[in-house]
């Protein structure tokens, strides 16, 4: 499983996944906001019916995705909102892909340079790590939700193409064009997601940090989770959980 799916898992054991509403909520905002420029209508447009169901996961209130979805169409105004991937490498070498949505270029460009020199690592040319990964849908699911067999057998069914272990959680990937439905079938059978991404970006082989390089790795990580403009961060990196018991 990818480092960055491996992390997500702790920090929903440490309650502290997107523990800020108001910070999840600007982030499915933003991505309401991108989809919708593609077209209004979620019937059409499966980024948008993928972003609406993100909130609506999260209880946000229906005006807000209204006024987002109205922002992407241009209806009401607002500050232009930009897509960027960034890439480069962590300590260890472990590889790193970073999307984000801002307002501002050239301040976000500056400070995610500067998270990545500040804990050992440094952003890399276009296309300088892209290729490690693959674009898949990927749903975290905690174990104590289902067991492996009736796992597999709803994913199946529903387009799913693989149930990986990792720990304390399972991560099922599929293609892209999936997604909504292995969601659905998830909902449908009552198992609770701890995360769907339609667009995640999986890593073909996992790269395995130990001591500094593997905290320092993961406070890389954090640090650029944690910052306001970014969506998504995905990486190769692979690591024991005890590494990372004194960040708990």
């Amino acid at each position: 499983m990818s480092g960055h799916s491996k992390w997500h898992t702790i920090k929903h054991k440490k309650g502290a996944l997107d523990a800020k509403r108001g910070k999840l909520f600007t982030r499915i905002i933003k991505e309401i906001v991108i989809a919708a420029r593609s077209g209004g209508d979620p019937a059409g447009n499966p980024r948008l019916r993928t972003a609406i169901v993100a909130a609506k996961a999260v209880s946000m209130p229906q005006d807000n995705i209204k006024r987002a979805i109205m922002r992407g169409t241009g209806e009401l105004q607002g500050e232009e909102i930009v897509e960027i991937t960034f890439e480069g490498y962590g300590p260890g070498g472990a590889a790193v892909m970073v999307n984000v949505a801002t307002d501002n270029r050239n301040r976000t460009v500056a400070d995610i340079r500067h998270i990545f020199s500040k804990h050992g690592g440094n952003l890399g040319q276009e296309g300088s790590v892209g290729w490690m990964f693959k674009r898949r849908s990927e749903v975290i699911v905690d174990k104590a939700a289902a067991d492996e067999d009736t796992l597999m057998g709803t994913i199946l069914d529903a387009g799913g193409e693989d149930l990986r272990d990792d720990g304390d959680t399972w991560a099922i990937l599929s293609p892209t064009e999936a997604h909504e439905g292995v969601v659905e079938a998830l909902a449908k059978a009552g198992i609770e997601t701890l995360e769907a991404q339609a667009m995640a970006l999986v890593p073909d082989n996992l790269v395995k940090l130990e001591g500094t390089a593997a905290r320092a790795m993961l406070k890389l990580n954090e640090a650029l989770e944690d910052y306001d403009d970014v969506q998504s961060v995905f990486s190769n990196f692979d690591f024991d959980e005890a590494e990372v018991e004194a960040l708990a």
